[in-house]
């Protein structure tokens, strides 16, 4: 790293924290992640050169994974034949927004096919952006309309279901004690668990391998009984600042205007998904015996790793919105690439 790089990942996260404490002290939902995503993608956008390394945001993912693993519980397992109703219709709802976005992608924002068909996946963001460049389409665009998805979806469901709905917060998604509070033994079992999640998840291929591989080893030892504790809530702060000052870093250095245009596109494309969202939840409710608030955040096109810990932050069944977030990006990651290229969409020779 730079030391240009290092400025940088000093002011993404000095402005993050700062965010991250005003919500805290705000007493607002997701306190720390939400304010650290709203102050620098403020400050981004007016011109501050911010960056925050992949390598970096993989490591905090990671502790955020071991948190998520850690609500798995028997209890929780035992729900699991509740499950395959949603789950199917995921798969539904996935064909269906995908084809109502690249419509609006392509007819309404005027986007070239490639790009308005891998904005249109709700979800994957990593993997859109790379697939979809390899297939013609512009990969800046795809990231800013997937960046500026989460970050509206991360704003709005956490106040909608507070104020809404009266559903309150759990912790904001922290921990559930203190590193003071940590017992060696506990705390070795975590980081066991931080570093050789990933690695199992990258030989296993599991999609977000470095959120799902750490969750799934986590689940393991909790469900077994090695341990029952959680991440301390010092740590988990400190990673949802990374996670959040990361999504506003990702607009930093792109022209205003552009960057504004691909937001207000995003603004669209994102209310036509929660309005699918909220759509499926309310036929799925009573066929599936599912609360309706669980199945809003496990259709919800935002990030696994930030849908998740909304889920944590407002006590709502985490392993389940957790699980189907896995299955979406699954589906995504394998059938997008199959169907473009069955489809025969091919970028033209001119973008508009």
């Amino acid at each position: 790293m730079t030391r240009a790089d290092l400025l940088r990942l000093t002011k993404a996260l000095a402005i993050g924290t700062i965010g991250g404490a005003l919500f805290f002290t705000l007493n607002m939902p997701l306190a720390w992640m939400m304010g650290a995503m709203v102050l620098t993608t403020l400050a981004a956008l007016f011109g501050v050169s911010l960056h925050v390394p992949g390598h970096l945001r993989s490591v905090m993912v990671a502790i955020l994974g071991v948190l998520l693993g850690s609500t798995f519980t028997p209890e929780a397992l035992d729900k699991v034949l509740e499950w395959p109703i949603t789950l199917a219709s995921l798969a539904l709802y996935l064909m269906v927004v995908t084809g109502m976005l690249y419509i609006y992608f392509r007819r309404i924002m005027g986007f070239d096919p490639a790009t308005a068909y891998f904005s249109a996946t709700p979800g994957g963001l990593n993997e859109m952006v790379i697939v979809g460049r390899a297939m013609g389409g512009d990969d800046r665009a795809i990231a800013l309309v997937h960046g500026a998805r989460i970050l509206l979806v991360v704003l709005t469901l956490p106040f909608w279901f507070r104020y809404a709905y009266g559903v309150g917060s759990a912790g904001g998604g922290a921990g559930a004690g203190t590193l003071a509070g940590l017992s060696w033994l506990d705390g070795s079992v975590l980081v066991a668990c931080a570093i050789i999640g990933p690695m199992l998840g990258k030989l296993l291929r599991l999609p977000a391998y470095r959120l799902v591989g750490p969750m799934l080893a986590s689940a393991a030892v909790h469900i077994a009984g090695v341990t029952g504790s959680a991440p301390p809530m010092e740590l988990v702060a400190m990673a949802q600042v990374v996670v959040g000052s990361a999504i506003g870093a990702r607009f930093a250095g792109s022209p205003l205007k552009w960057v504004l245009k691909i937001i207000f596109s995003s603004i669209g494309s994102t209310s036509l998904m929660l309005g699918a969202t909220v759509g499926f939840a309310w036929v799925l409710a009573p066929l599936s015996g599912i609360p309706f608030a669980p199945i809003v955040l496990a259709f919800a096109p935002g990030g696994l790793a930030e849908m998740s810990l909304i889920a944590l932050a407002l006590g709502i069944e985490t392993a389940f919105v957790a699980t189907h977030h896995v299955a979406r990006i699954a589906m995504i990651v394998i059938a997008a690439p199959l169907v473009f290229r069955k489809a025969g969409i091919k970028k033209p020779p001119t973008s508009p």
